[in-house]
């Protein structure tokens, strides 16, 4: 029958402090939970032998005798005393404050379900796990995360915003900062599900979702417009005027003889950033050319003439 190794097991330190021990024991109960494993009957396994080495360390009297056999168990190794014998019944010496063994190996280490054979023959089999199956029931567990996608405007996501939001009957105030990107998540710590058998609440994780503007297209910080320009504008320049995601109204310049797709940089005029509110991204007009419909006799006369002048 095999010494188990606790400290090992944990991967700690034997002088390791009550805190370190509880904090160690949580890393690796939840990676190897074996709802975060299913059908893994390694991670059950290595899940049973932490939480059996928490249930042993977490203890002083526990520690205290475990670490006495320990000492004793090196010992007997040692000796090369083979068989199953001198190892049945474990005893207290009061006097050394050490402890010894005597009797038969197999009595010692008979197999009890729950906690391996080496715990049960030495702490007793009323110290196995309670009224689980698999033994798991008292082990304290991070309640379950919850996830939902939040809605703002692209406005929202370049000036920034607060949310009111309501989980489970209690209502929450979100933040969400200026220059948010599409698929951001947002964890709210502790505000998911119950724990189970006292372990921490869940959080709550809010993926950002930016609806569609009815003008600008966003790509990473910078905003891309379209711009319908006349054909007497593009041909000879002039201005135009339009809006910017935020509000103010300002006047661009069309160079004379702009061809139909050509790109204005605005500079500075798109969302502002996420990791430096005193910068933003640009602004990028597309100009698109419009024709003029149900032209008069007039004007096709006209056009015509400037047809022929091209011609010569």
């Amino acid at each position: 029958m095999e010494f188990k190794d606790y400290y090992k097991i944990l991967g700690i330190e034997k002088t390791a402090s009550e805190d370190e021990i509880r904090k160690t024991y949580r890393k690796l109960a939840k990676k190897y939970h074996p709802d975060k494993n299913p059908n893994d009957k390694s991670a059950e396994g290595k899940f049973k032998e932490v939480s059996e080495a928490y249930e042993v360390l977490k203890d002083p009297e526990k520690r205290k005798k475990y670490d006495g056999l320990g000492s004793n168990w090196k010992q007997y190794q040692s000796t090369g005393e083979g068989g199953d014998e001198g190892f049945g019944n474990f005893n207290q010496n009061q006097q050394s404050g050490g402890y010894h063994f005597s009797g038969n190996f197999d009595d010692l280490f008979r197999k009890v379900g729950g906690f391996s054979d080496f715990f049960e023959s030495f702490f007793g089999s009323g110290s196995r796990f309670s009224n689980s199956q698999s033994g798991f029931s008292n082990i304290p567990q991070k309640g379950n995360d919850y996830e939902a996608v939040l809605n703002i405007s692209l406005e929202e996501a370049h000036q920034g915003t607060e949310r009111q939001i309501t989980v489970d009957g209690k209502t929450l105030r979100v933040k969400i900062t200026q220059g948010v990107e599409e698929g951001k998540k947002l964890r709210l710590k502790n505000q998911g599900a119950e724990g189970i058998s006292g372990g921490e609440k869940g959080d709550l994780y809010l993926t950002i979702q930016i609806e569609k503007h009815p003008f600008f297209e966003r790509i990473n910080n910078d905003l891309y417009l379209d711009l319908n320009v006349d054909i007497y504008t593009a041909i000879l320049g002039g201005k135009k005027e339009i809006t910017t995601l935020d509000g103010k109204r300002i006047n661009i310049t069309i160079p004379k003889e702009t061809q139909n797709g050509k790109m204005l940089k605005v500079k500075g005029m798109g969302m502002n950033k996420a990791d430096n509110p005193n910068e933003r991204g640009d602004l990028f007009v597309k100009i698109l050319l419009e024709i003029p419909k149900n032209i008069s006799a007039e004007e096709k006369r006209l056009f015509e003439q400037l047809k022929d002048l091209r011609k010569k």
